[in-house]
């Protein structure tokens, strides 16, 4: 794998456009945004596991079944969410008036929106900027610059990636994109995140590369222990990279599919680590298992606790907080094998061995959790599996944010 530029337009055929049509209040805030294939596709898509599901994602599902979306239009400062029949209305709009300006089925357009909830829809605003923003449209870095810039919300940094492998002698290249800061938990935590390849392959092989990757990814992040209304995650592949099509498991697939897990993995510890109102990205990496799923259920259970993300917040070094984080997981082991380490840049410091604390020098721990980037490090000496997760701190920040967020 090799890391390119250009993000969503890195793959061959791709154009992306992002400009501000008066969603958001502030000036010159881009608010919608536009990405697009020139050559048809084959897509794949998975969205929120919450019962409460926005409008765009009601009708991206159905538009997505058929697997050929090749054109996608996103909106944030709006999650158009529990906004009743009007709410569908207006995001089956967007659908045919990105349809049409492109000149596809509107079948071939999926929909996507992000921000305050219960909100009507100002479609009047995305109705007035599609000429604009249809001519917008270019294939290189700019282009996804500016599509990326429209669907942040309180996001602090820009999340994306592109990369280039080689299948059959051929360049294959995959860009990404992704928003996603609060109400982020497993089970595809509150984000949008779309995804372009130039690869050939079929669209069973295409949707199993991308839930297997979105399982180890995006399925193991976690900033809040919320789950949105409108989360999606949408893989178009245009095949204009032109190699054989993938049509069955073997070394290709397995070229692509680690490719991709491997750009959502980057594309997830971007969300982590960009958690609102978060100092620090916190990995926690839990080995000795006995399956690979109890160790996930496990490290998700460390990386979800409030008091051990305000210990990380504090540089406070109470390992405790991690086995009481473990006990209540649901997944059994025994404590007298448990050993805890805390990395970073700084050290690793051994805090906990057989379940009981070990000598450690306090401020060679404080110092390690003063880092950017830390990792709760488990061991539960009972097998071989393992599993990492990814997630941030508890800051004050973060009540701030949320406290007034529809101001």
């Amino acid at each position: 794998m090799k890391a390119i530029d250009a993000g969503v337009c890195a793959p061959q055929g791709f154009q992306a456009a992002g400009i501000r049509c008066g969603i958001k209040g502030g000036a010159g805030k881009r608010d919608l945004a536009l990405i697009y294939s020139k050559a048809p596709c084959t897509s794949a898509a998975l969205f929120t596991t919450n019962q409460v599901k926005a409008a765009s994602v009601l009708v991206s599902r159905q538009h997505s079944d058929r697997g050929q979306i090749r054109g996608l239009i996103a909106n944030s400062g709006n999650a158009n969410a529990c906004t009743g029949e009007a709410g569908i209305a207006a995001a089956r709009r967007m659908a045919e008036l990105a349809g049409a300006a492109l000149c596809i089925p509107v079948e071939q357009v999926a929909v996507a929106s992000t921000g305050v909830i219960g909100v009507p829809l100002p479609i009047q605003a995305i109705e007035g900027g599609m000429e604009a923003l249809t001519r917008a449209l270019r294939s290189d870095v700019r282009g996804h610059e500016d599509a990326l810039e429209a669907i942040m919300t309180t996001d602090t940094r820009k999340k994306a990636g592109a990369l280039e492998i080689e299948i059959a002698g051929l360049p294959i290249r995959l860009g990404g994109m992704v928003k996603g800061s609060g109400m982020i938990h497993p089970n595809m935590g509150t984000m949008l995140c779309f995804i372009t390849t130039d690869v050939c392959i079929s669209k069973e092989l295409l949707e199993k590369a991308l839930r297997s990757a979105v399982h180890r990814s995006f399925n193991r992040v976690s900033v809040d222990g919320d789950t949105s209304t409108n989360d999606m995650i949408l893989v178009m592949a245009n095949g204009e990279g032109h190699n054989p099509r993938i049509e069955s498991p073997g070394p290709e697939y397995a070229v692509f599919a680690a490719a991709l897990e491997g750009l959502c993995v980057s594309l997830a510890r971007a969300v982590a680590r960009d958690g609102e109102g978060a100092t620090k990205l916190i990995t926690v990496t839990l080995r000795g298992a006995a399956d690979e799923a109890s160790a996930e259920v496990l490290a998700k259970s460390v990386v979800s606790s409030n008091l051990v993300k305000a210990a990380c917040f504090g540089a406070d070094a109470n390992w405790g907080r991690v086995l009481c984080a473990l006990g209540y997981a649901g997944i059994a082991f025994d404590p007298r094998r448990v050993e805890v380490a805390f990395a970073s840049a700084a050290g690793t410091v051994c805090l906990c061995k057989e379940g009981t604390a070990l000598a450690f020098c306090e401020e060679e721990a404080k110092q390690i959790l003063l880092e950017e980037e830390i990792e709760i490090i488990v061991n539960l000496g009972q097998g071989e599996a393992e599993a990492q997760v990814w997630g941030c701190d508890l800051s004050y920040e973060y009540v701030r944010i949320n406290g007034d967020y529809r101001s």
